[in-house]
């Protein structure tokens, strides 16, 4: 069984994306942690939800892949250079490094999208081909350790991906 960090917004995170991932996930035997910058996160719903780890908490090596949650409370961490650090740590280890919606740019934006074939929320694309990612406009799409998703829609096929990576 594989432990992926999931990682939420504290404000406004799109709950299918972070449901209907989870669920994809947990479906094929592996352990989702959330994390977020606050112990409570609220969705775009404003249905809050405990987390299991706070962001400044997180080990890498305690897990085996990190997910993005994307909605509009991601926008706030596009340029998070926490956000950016633990992405790039992931990556550098070697293990799927994963966002959905908006999420991507997150990505994008930490310097780990050059000359890989992604997809987010149509509105984001602009930014990930200025980050030097190839935009596909697929419903979810892998390059290498790179995963990402569309939206909402996407969630369940997004998580299985995942977890097909583990």
């Amino acid at each position: 069984m594989a432990k992926v960090l999931s990682i939420v917004a504290h404000e406004k995170f799109q709950q299918v994306e972070y449901l209907e991932s989870k669920r994809a996930i947990e479906e094929k035997g592996h352990e989702v942690v959330t994390a977020s910058t606050h112990q409570i996160a609220f969705d775009k719903l404003d249905q809050s939800y405990k987390v299991d780890i706070l962001l400044d908490e997180v080990m890498e090596g305690d897990f085996d892949a990190v997910l993005f949650v994307g909605g509009p409370g991601s926008h706030a961490h596009f340029d998070d250079e926490d956000f950016h650090a633990i992405a790039r740590a992931f990556f550098e280890a070697g293990k799927p490094t994963t966002a959905i919606c908006a999420a991507p740019v997150i990505l994008g934006r930490a310097g780990l999208l050059k000359g890989k074939k992604v997809t987010c929320f149509p509105s984001q694309s602009e930014d990930l081909i200025r980050s030097g990612a190839e935009y596909t406009g697929e419903h979810v799409e892998r390059d290498g350790l790179i995963i990402t998703a569309d939206g909402p829609a996407s969630a369940y096929d997004f998580g299985l991906a995942v977890a097909e990576a583990l």
